[in-house]
C-alpha cells in the first residue's frame, strides 16, 4: 500500500455500493432519479432527543467526489466491473439535490435528517460516508449535550483524544462535542482545522520531573502566569498538593497582581476533595481560583457530584464522551423512499419488515416543527408529503407515537420546515455557518424543548406524526406488499 497517497474518500464506501452501481449501469438504471432518507430509530441512552451534526464534513465529501486512475485500476483488477461502468466512473461527480436538517438541531426518531435526490448510482455510492459522518458526529454531539446539561452552566471541556476510536474519532469528535456545548478541547488539530478552542495545562509527569512538587508548581506559574492551573493530586491532594499550589500562587502570582488561577484534580473522591480544597483556597485568599475535575466523568457522575456539594467550576470529560461509551452506536440508516418515472412523477417506495420498527416511511417528505406561539416551545414534529403545506390558521391534530389512541390538537402554533436545501443540481446552495454559530444555534434550539423532554431517565415522548395523506400512502403500500 502506498501510505504517502492521500486517501480518496469516494472509495470509503461499502463494496456492494459499487457492485449495485455496476448493476444499475448494466440494467440501464444509472439515470433513474431516486430519493433516499437518512433517519435513526432510537435516541442514544434512552434520551428524549438527539443533536444533528456532521453536515459540514458531508458537504466537503460531496464536493470532492471523484475516482482517480488508481481507483479505476483497483476496480478493474477485481474483474467484476464492466469497462463501460469504469469509463462512467472516470467522469463521476454528484449532480443531485440534498436537503438536510442544520447541525445543532434537536432531532427525533424516524424523521428524515438528510434527504438525497439523485441518479441511482450517485445516490447509492454516497450511502456509507453520509451515514458515517452523520452517525458519528450526531452521537458525540448528543452525548456532549447531555454532559453539558448535567454540569448546570459550568464549563465542560472535551479531553478524550487518546481514548478515541482512531484519528477521525478524535478530530471530528472534538468538533461534534463543541457543537453539543463543550467550551473547548484538548485536541490541538481540531482547533487548527475547525476552530474548536484548544487548551491544556500539565500532566502528572510535569510534577514528577522536578525535585519537589512546589518547584514544579512555581516554575509553571513563572512560565504561564496568566494560565496557571496546577494538577494537585500527584502525591497527596490535601496534605501537599493544595498547600504547595497556594504557596506557588503566593510567591509568583500575588506579586504580579494576578488573582485568576486554577487547580485540577484527576483522582480520588472529587466531591470531598473539592469541598476541602475550596475551603483551603478561600481561607488563603484565593477566592477566584477555579477548581477543575476530570477522571472518567459522564453526565450521571457529574450530576451526582453536584448533588453531593462538589465545588467544581470546570469539568474535563474524556473517554465517556469521545466514545459515547454508554451507547457507542447512533444507528442511523439510509433507505430508499421513492423513485421517479420517465415523466418525472414521484413513485413512493417502502421497506416492509416483521419488525415494526424497521418499516420505513415512504415518499419524498417534508418535516415541520410545531412551535407554540405563546411559549415558543417546540411541541411536535409533523412529517408530510413534500408538497403539503401546513395551514397555521387551522387546528392540527397529532397522535402520540407510543400510544396512538392519544391525540393532541394544536391551535396557536407556527410550523417551520426542518430541512434546508444544501445541494441543487450538484452545486452547493447552502451558506455554511461558522462552528461558533452552530454551537449557539444548538443551545437556542435545545432551549425550545420542554424540560420533561430533556430528562435523562424516562423523558417525555416528543410527538412525531405523519400527515393523513402520508399515512394513507403508507397504509396502501403495506396492503399492496403484504
Amino acid at each position: 500500500m502506498n501510505t504517502e497517497r492521500k486517501l480518496n474518500m469516494t472509495m470509503l464506501c461499502d463494496f456492494y455500493e459499487l457492485t449495485m452501481g455496476n448493476g444499475y449501469f448494466q440494467a440501464g438504471y444509472q439515470d433513474r432519479i431516486t430519493y433516499f432518507d437518512v433517519f435513526f430509530r432510537d435516541v442514544p441512552d434512552k434520551g428524549g432527543f438527539a443533536i444533528c451534526a456532521g453536515l459540514d464534513q458531508l458537504i466537503d465529501y460531496i464536493q470532492n467526489l471523484h475516482f482517480d486512475e488508481e481507483d479505476i485500476a483497483y476496480l478493474r483488477g477485481r474483474n467484476l466491473f464492466s469497462e463501460d461502468f469504469l469509463r462512467y466512473l472516470k467522469n463521476f461527480r454528484f449532480t443531485g439535490d440534498i436537503w438536510a436538517i442544520p447541525e445543532g438541531t434537536p432531532i427525533f426518531p424516524r424523521e428524515p435528517v438528510v434527504t438525497v435526490r439523485a441518479p441511482a448510482i450517485q445516490a447509492q455510492l454516497i450511502e456509507t460516508f453520509i451515514l458515517l459522518t452523520i452517525n458519528h458526529q450526531s452521537l458525540i454531539a448528543t452525548k456532549a449535550n447531555r454532559i453539558v446539561r448535567a454540569a448546570q452552566g459550568r464549563t465542560v471541556l472535551e479531553f478524550g483524544s487518546r481514548r478515541a476510536q482512531g484519528t477521525d474519532g478524535a478530530i471530528s469528535g472534538a468538533r461534534a462535542a463543541y457543537i453539543g456545548g463543550c467550551k473547548g478541547t484538548a485536541c490541538t488539530i481540531s482547533d487548527q482545522l475547525y476552530g474548536v478552542p484548544a487548551g491544556g495545562t500539565m500532566a502528572h509527569a510535569w510534577v514528577q520531573m522536578f525535585d519537589s512538587q512546589y518547584e514544579a508548581f512555581k516554575t509553571y506559574c513563572q512560565i504561564y502566569p496568566h494560565n496557571a492551573t496546577l494538577l494537585v493530586d500527584t502525591y497527596n491532594t490535601l496534605k501537599s498538593g493544595v498547600p504547595d499550589a497556594i504557596r506557588a500562587f503566593n510567591d509568583v502570582l500575588k506579586p504580579l497582581g494576578i488573582t485568576k488561577c486554577g487547580i485540577r484534580l484527576d483522582s480520588g473522591d472529587i466531591a470531598y476533595l473539592t469541598r476541602e480544597a475550596r475551603k483551603m483556597l478561600d481561607d488563603a485568599g484565593w477566592t477566584e481560583c477555579q477548581i477543575s475535575a476530570s477522571n472518567s466523568l459522564d453526565e450521571y457522575i457529574i450530576r451526582d457530584l453536584l448533588q453531593q456539594g462538589a465545588k467544581v467550576d470546570l469539568f474535563g470529560v474524556g473517554e465517556r464522551m469521545i466514545t459515547a461509551s454508554s451507547q457507542p452506536v447512533f444507528g442511523g440508516v439510509y433507505k430508499l423512499a421513492a423513485v421517479e418515472d420517465r415523466e418525472g412523477n414521484i413513485i413512493p417506495r417502502i421497506k416492509v419488515s416483521e419488525n415494526l420498527n424497521k418499516i420505513t416511511n415512504p415518499h419524498f417528505k417534508k418535516t415541520y416543527r410545531i412551535f407554540d406561539k405563546t411559549t415558543g416551545k417546540a411541541e411536535a414534529d409533523y412529517i408530510a408529503v413534500w408538497d403539503e403545506v401546513v395551514d397555521e390558521s387551522r387546528p392540527l391534530e397529532l397522535f402520540d407515537p407510543e400510544a396512538t389512541w392519544k391525540r393532541k390538537t394544536f391551535t396557536n402554533y407556527t410550523a417551520r420546515p426542518l430541512q434546508v436545501q444544501v445541494f441543487r443540481g450538484g452545486e452547493l446552495v447552502y451558506k455554511r455557518p461558522a462552528l461558533q454559530e452552530i454551537q449557539r444555534y444548538c443551545l437556542e434550539q435545545v432551549d425550545t424543548l420542554w424540560d420533561e423532554v430533556k430528562r435523562f431517565e424516562n423523558p417525555h415522548t416528543y410527538y412525531v406524526d405523519l400527515s393523513q395523506r402520508l399515512w394513507d400512502i403508507k397504509q396502501a403500500l403495506l396492503r399492496k406488499n403484504r
